[in-house]
């Protein structure tokens, strides 16, 4: 999910940070240790390292049933978390801790925002878990770590996304190194993939919506080209964090700031925790298995309009709006697109530019296929934490832990 904040500095692009590249790998466990680190040799997984990578993969089958890991108990269930020390991938590791399953988390050596985590602060992040540290954008590496584990795994969860949305690393997150979690995890014997996707797929005009969607396309084919094999991919509105960015500056004293009337758009934000439980849901729930599964938080949906009221009634505050036009950003991006084809390295800054307009205008609810419209009636509800707490919270105790991160574009 890629997040709006409003700043005086209001229309300034944030280029993420150059990524660190991390090529070798570093199993954090003592019981990994006791395992050797195989070859990948095998001709079979040879020839999906050299796949093309715009055609569909072949992905060689696991012979457990699809089934037979649902009757065991959460202690006997292994499940792989890609993009666990991720805003929503953290809650998931500690929601199927909690619930006791065998949880083995791979990161990156340099984890959190911009790299700001060393190893030792995701090990103690992801407590109660068998971390690896490995690379998902590298399929060999990746197999490598895996190779290590000693035992089958029989779910995959991939919380992957692309922090900065950038149109290279859209494509290298949620399609590559997605595709190579599956493809990894399939090795061992997986037989069910949980995809942490997003609801804005529906109407894709942004390179990450391309992206998750086409692998979402080839995860529906693998399931019906084996029988053994299910999936569940789930497409949250949006979080609390993505509506959090004003509240300080509102305390202070600066206008809640909104896109025309503040009614283009409206969602049914779902907290980490909510989602995170909801996602646990799909490893065992057989009513989950080969569905798209769109999910909000509790409430009706709400306007930016709607969400400013609410911030200032909480504050005790008279409402003070900047509408700013919709306009404004259409010849930023307008610009933008021009710029990029004399200068081609600016294609992020034009993508993120796209970004946030399409938050500002898109609602983050169940696009009814009947009526072309957005429809919160029919964007399901689960989980019990409300924006309005949330809010509360922040008054109190600031934004910690809520950072919008490399993604943030206002």
């Amino acid at each position: 999910m890629h997040s709006l904040y409003f700043s005086p500095s209001f229309f300034s692009l944030i280029n993420p940070s150059p990524k660190l590249q991390h090529k070798s790998l570093c199993v954090q466990n003592p019981f990994l240790s006791n395992f050797p680190i195989s070859s990948s040799s095998d001709p079979i997984f040879s020839k999906t390292l050299n796949r093309n990578p715009n055609s569909h993969f072949s992905i060689k089958s696991s012979s457990a049933s699809s089934s037979s890991f649902r009757s065991r108990n959460p202690s006997d269930i292994t499940v792989l978390v890609v993009g666990p020390t991720g805003y929503i991938g953290r809650f998931v590791v500690r929601e199927l801790l909690r619930r006791g399953f065998h949880v083995v988390a791979v990161a990156r050596e340099r984890s959190g925002i911009r790299g700001s985590n060393s190893k030792q602060e995701t090990l103690e992040q992801l407590s109660g878990s068998n971390v690896l540290f490995s690379d998902v954008t590298d399929l060999s590496a990746l197999h490598l770590s895996l190779s290590a584990l000693g035992r089958a795994v029989d779910v995959v969860v991939s919380c992957l996304a692309s922090r900065s949305g950038g149109v290279r690393d859209s494509w290298r997150i949620d399609y590559d190194a997605t595709k190579n979690s599956l493809l990894a995890g399939r090795r061992l014997g997986a037989s069910h993939f949980v995809l942490l996707s997003a609801i804005c797929v529906q109407k894709p005009l942004l390179e990450f919506q391309r992206a998750k969607l086409k692998f979402e396309a080839e995860l529906e084919a693998e399931a019906a080209r084996d029988g053994g094999f299910t999936y569940s991919i789930v497409r949250p509105t949006a979080f609390f964090k993505s509506l959090g960015g004003q509240v300080e500056l509102v305390k202070g004293g600066k206008p809640y700031v909104m896109f025309g009337d503040g009614r283009l758009c409206a969602c049914k934000p779902i907290s980490e925790e909510d989602l995170a439980a909801f996602i646990a849901n799909c490893v065992l729930d057989e009513d989950k298995i080969n569905k798209i599964l769109p999910i909000g938080g509790p409430g009706k949906a709400m306007t930016p309009l709607e969400q400013g009221e609410m911030l200032f009634r909480l504050l005790g505050k008279e409402p003070k709006f900047l509408k700013v036009p919709i306009g404004v950003m259409d010849f930023a991006i307008g610009t933008l697109d021009f710029l990029t084809k004399i200068f081609p390295s600016m294609e992020d800054a034009a993508e993120f530019g796209k970004i946030g307009r399409y938050y500002a205008a898109e609602s983050m609810l169940v696009l009814d296929p009947e009526t072309g419209e957005y429809s919160g009636e029919k964007t399901p509800s689960y989980g019990k934490d409300t924006l309005e707490e949330f809010f509360e919270r922040v008054i109190r105790e600031g934004m910690a832990g809520q950072e919008l991160g490399e993604q943030t574009i206002f």
